[in-house]
């Protein structure tokens, strides 16, 4: 059988897997009682044993199955959780996670057996008062069902059951009662009983399954389960279809007897709904009247994976509607409007491309937690690596992302965390000497603020001691004293970004190997986001990460400077003022103006683009105040256009050290303006 063209799916549900034990353990080492999380963690490590079954990697496979009897143990209540647990339990994931990379990269799981990993989970097991691999509840089991594997003469009919039975009795078909016991060696039972399903209907219809089809499937059945099936065939020719199965120890059959309906209480509705139930494969098995079970899993995935190529297709041809959308409003205005209809295509297109370009962007649009889910889980090793206490409380998880951006913003933020538990906590002793509590907490808090998505990570540690930093950087030849003294502390604070910049006194395996902050500013700029910090000393520091919520269409302001066109994102725009020449100062030989309050630089665009003004210098300025953080400046312009939707595209690598000018737009008479990156010019 190939299986790499499972191989993508495999890697997705694994991760999702992995991620959902990081959580769930975390968990447990919190309430080793939970019974949900027991239960929960179990049928993870199960699916993964049966995926990793599936797709023939027998390494894994035997990991997870040896951490699902220690999870059936400990759900059995013959095994309690201990810390050393917890402990092997997430080398464990490391392991599975190695398993996982290699496989993505090679298609092949590697040669490691971790052999120790699974001694040290059978070590428990003994400890625990287990016999190893085989569990003896099921045996006594099995020797009762020789007594009696007629199990299908238990299944109570429900209504719906009982109209289909006596409709096909009285088509002339035979009913038959069978129960099929599987071997005790064997590993993926559900699997087994899939086989079994697929051979026998083959030959017949199956009506009512015991345990119900969702119970078979999670595996929640001992080793026997039976069916109730409707066929024309004899019961030989089924019963010989199911033996054929591999690992079946046993199946024994014979006609069901069953009180039949009263022909005039067949109601045609129920006929048809019970038929319609028939047809469903029993892996989804709707026919499921003794059922009790509420709650679980639902059956039907209202999920769905989209490649993100396909996405980016899609993107285009939004965009292309927009350009096409934009030289319709250029042709309308040029040509006065030939009539109303011509109007209305147009806030028709509108309309449509707007509502088009939403659903798009909810597509593309994903949860922050998928990043966020595995940093408790590192916040709880470097507890014990750094021998620091201390806790992560996170919120907002929820708050949506464009995919792009999600997939790129996990080293960043893990490295602010990592920075935070490092630098930013102090040991236990100086904290209870400063009358903090022991216990130091760190916060990741994610939320939508206008078109940006702010993620801060916040200490209550030891704070940024800036004199420190500014002694280093001097040392390291960043700045010179003089310098030095006429910064600000935020400039000061703004120097731990410099490339290579650590202030750690020893280099561990966590921090102060240099490869830090410059790093993660590069590529939150990289995704057109900007970085900041606050900090106290004694008190702690806050970093600040903002992001475009997306990076494909964005609302823009149109501008002129010297009779060329360039597009502003209205996200970072504060206000437009008409200023007049004699309100301009000079501070430190800088162009300010003094506006309602505050002082504000003024950068001539003109200048920064190298291009002709087209004002008299007499004339009044127009200025666009564009604020970056807590910052604000001035923007001089020649004249302004409006507002207008437009769609980014890049300028490709080779124009990538302009740092000024984000992208490139289409407007609707086919000339290129340029986007300006209002926080590059700050």
């Amino acid at each position: 059988m190939d299986v790499n063209q499972y191989l993508e799916i495999f890697l997705d549900e694994t991760k999702e897997h992995l991620e959902n034990l990081n959580a769930q353990i975390l968990i447990l080492e919190q309430e080793p009682e939970n019974a949900d999380t027991i239960n929960e963690i179990f049928r993870a490590a199960h699916s993964l044993k049966g995926m990793a079954g599936t797709m023939g990697y027998k390494r894994m496979q035997a990991l997870t199955h040896d951490m699902e009897n220690v999870f059936s143990e400990i759900r059995n209540g013959t095994m309690k959780v201990k810390s050393n647990l917890i402990d092997t339990l997430f080398q464990c994931l490391d392991a599975l996670e190695e398993y996982t990379s290699n496989i993505q990269e090679t298609a092949d799981e590697g040669t490691n057996d971790n052999q120790q990993l699974i001694d040290q989970l059978n070590q428990f097991l003994k400890a625990g008062g287990a016999v190893e691999e085989k569990k003896p509840v099921e045996a006594p089991k099995e020797a009762a069902e020789d007594v009696s594997i007629e199990k299908w003469k238990d299944i109570k009919l429900g209504e719906s059951e009982r109209v289909v039975l006596s409709a096909a009795k009285t088509q002339g078909k035979n009913v038959y009662g069978l129960t099929v016991v599987v071997q005790e060696s064997c590993l993926l039972k559900a699997a087994r009983a899939f086989l079994v399903y697929k051979a026998v209907e083959e030959k017949a219809e199956i009506i009512v399954c015991n345990p119900p089809a969702q119970d078979i499937e999670d595996e929640r059945f001992d080793l026997d389960f039976s069916l109730l099936v409707v066929s024309d065939c004899s019961l030989e020719e089924i019963l010989q279809v199911t033996r054929n199965v591999s690992e079946i120890d046993k199946v024994a059959g014979a006609v069901y007897e069953f009180e039949a309906v009263p022909e005039g209480e067949k109601n045609v509705e129920q006929q048809s709904s019970a038929k319609t139930a028939v047809a469903t494969q029993p892996q989804s098995a709707a026919p499921k009247a003794n059922d009790k079970k509420t709650g679980g899993k639902p059956v039907a995935n209202r999920t769905v994976r989209v490649d993100i190529e396909k996405l980016d297709v899609l993107m285009n041809l939004v965009s292309e509607l927009i350009i096409a959308k934009n030289s319709l409003v250029s042709a309308s205005s040029s040509e006065g409007g030939s009539g109303t209809g011509f109007k209305e295509q147009i806030e028709y297109l509108e309309s449509v491309t707007t509502n088009l370009h939403e659903s798009v962007m909810k597509v593309r649009m994903v949860p922050i937690e998928s990043v966020v889910s595995k940093f408790p889980r590192m916040i709880r090793d470097l507890s014990k690596k750094l021998d620091k206490k201390m806790e992560l409380y996170m919120s907002g998880e929820e708050t949506e992302l464009d995919r792009t951006v999600v997939d790129e913003i996990g080293d960043p933020l893990m490295h602010l965390l990592r920075n935070a538990a490092d630098h930013g906590l102090e040991s236990s002793e100086v904290r209870l000497q400063r009358g903090k509590p022991e216990v130091g907490s760190i916060f990741l808090d994610a939320y939508q603020d206008g078109n940006n998505v702010v993620i801060e990570v916040r200490d209550d540690g030891n704070g940024i001691d800036v004199e420190a930093v500014k002694n280093k950087a001097i040392e390291r030849g960043v700045i010179t004293p003089e310098q030095g003294d006429n910064m600000s502390e935020k400039d000061i604070i703004n120097l731990l970004f410099h490339a290579g910049f650590s202030t750690a006194k020893q280099i561990s395996d966590v921090s102060g190997r240099g490869v830090g902050l410059d790093v993660v500013k590069a590529k939150i700029e990289s995704l057109s986001g900007e970085v900041e910090v606050k900090s106290q000393l004694g008190e702690g520091s806050t970093w600040i990460v903002r992001l475009p919520l997306t990076l494909a269409i964005i609302q823009a302001l149109m501008v002129i400077v010297g009779g060329e066109k360039y597009a502003i994102s209205l996200g970072g725009i504060q206000t437009i003022e008409d200023i007049s020449p004699s309100e301009i100062k000079l501070v430190q030989n800088r162009e300010v103006i003094h506006l309602r309050g505050s002082v504000i630089p003024l950068i001539r665009l003109s200048k920064e683009l190298d291009i002709e003004s087209c004002k008299s210098p007499e004339d009044n300025l127009v200025v666009v105040i564009v604020k970056k953080g807590e910052k604000l400046a001035g923007l001089v312009i020649d004249e302004l256009m409006g507002q207008q939707e437009i769609v980014i595209k890049s300028l490709g690598k080779y124009i990538s050290k302009c740092k000024i000018i984000s992208g490139a737009t289409i407007l609707g008479d086919g000339e290129v303006a340029l986007i300006l990156d209002a926080n590059a010019l700050i």
